[in-house]
């Protein structure tokens, strides 16, 4: 039998009524659920060498669960070894210097100095005793004025020179001065610097687990050249696994960060909790998007939470999180 086009305008309009009638009545028996959905998200770590160098070691493999602190790989260390035994020499110079500039002048120098102030002792000695005798005769006009003055000045000039060379010698015992002292204490600081760097750098090619977790994938394999700066591995820290689930626009209040919630999920063990740690500022809506009554029910809020524990929590599982205060 031919259907008129009448019939089969009813006909659609009728199913399209059924279709209405089920998405209202199971989409608000959804939203009335006493769970939540969503799923489990991990952040790897990729650790990588800042030197090119051959792969010496690897100390883990694909699915190993590593504690913190814990050796990764190792890079061929020659290179960085050869410039921290560098720096470690430099280091030993700049203090040998330092403590030379502190020490003083050697014991034949400090003798030359001493003979000298000796020497110029002496002079001063004789000079003062000349000017005791000019000084009377010419009180009585036995010597000159000029006599006089030329006997004052001898013993002013070894007064002088007797106090230069006592300075010279004083520095030379006590070390050099105060700006040279202070140049070589910069170049220690600034040696031990460089071999801090170097040890850094070093260190860098033995990288280790930053906190506990699990090596999602390992992409070299010993003897194999590893480029600079290309991850060896990856790794899912513990601390980087949260549950990622959406909330209705009417109840996201009662999400705040902090707040304890549970979850379940196929597999897992029983009674996991979890802990808000953020929540999206921005609604968005769940499809198919269209604006009315109905579509404001299905506004929601993504909502992000820290596992108590993340053991055998594996991204991309879907979860189901128990509402609060149901």
């Amino acid at each position: 039998m031919k259907l008129k086009p009448q019939q089969i305008l009813v006909g659609v309009l009728l199913l399209s009524a059924a279709g209405l009638a089920a998405f209202l009545a199971f989409g608000h028996g959804a939203g009335n659920s006493a769970t939540l959905s969503g799923y489990i998200e991990g952040e790897p770590l990729y650790p990588a060498s800042p030197l090119a160098g051959r792969l010496v070691r690897i100390d883990v493999q694909r699915g190993d669960s590593v504690e913190a602190g814990k050796v990764l790989f190792q890079v061929d260390p020659a290179q960085g070894e050869a410039a921290r035994d560098e720096a470690v020499a430099g280091a030993e110079a700049a203090r040998a210097l330092a403590a030379d500039a502190r020490r003083g002048g050697r014991p034949a120098e400090l003798g030359v100095f001493e003979a000298q102030v000796a020497a110029a002792r002496a002079v001063l000695n004789e000079a003062e005793t000349s000017l005791k005798r000019v000084r009377p005769l010419a009180e009585v006009g036995a010597a000159s004025r000029a006599q006089l003055d030329q006997a004052v000045a001898a013993r002013d000039t070894a007064r002088a020179n007797v106090r230069a060379l006592e300075k010279q010698l004083q520095v030379a015992k006590l070390g050099q001065r105060e700006d040279q002292r202070q140049a070589a204490d910069e170049r220690v600081r600034q040696a031990q610097a460089q071999l801090s760097a170097a040890e850094s750098r070093l260190a860098d090619l033995s990288p280790v687990a930053p906190s506990a977790g699990r090596i999602e994938d390992v992409f070299f394999q010993p003897g194999e050249w590893v480029p600079a700066n290309q991850p060896v591995l990856a790794m899912l820290p513990s601390d980087r696994v949260r549950l990622r689930f959406f909330v209705p626009q009417t109840e996201a209040a009662k999400y705040a960060v902090g707040t304890d919630v549970k979850f379940s999920c196929d597999g897992c063990a029983e009674g996991l909790t979890a802990k808000v740690s953020y929540v999206s500022p921005r609604p968005e809506f769940t499809p198919p998007v269209i604006y009315s009554r109905e579509a404001r029910d299905r506004m929601v809020f993504l909502v992000e939470a820290m596992p108590a524990s993340a053991e055998g929590l594996v991204p991309g599982l879907p979860i189901d999180v128990a509402r609060v205060g149901k």
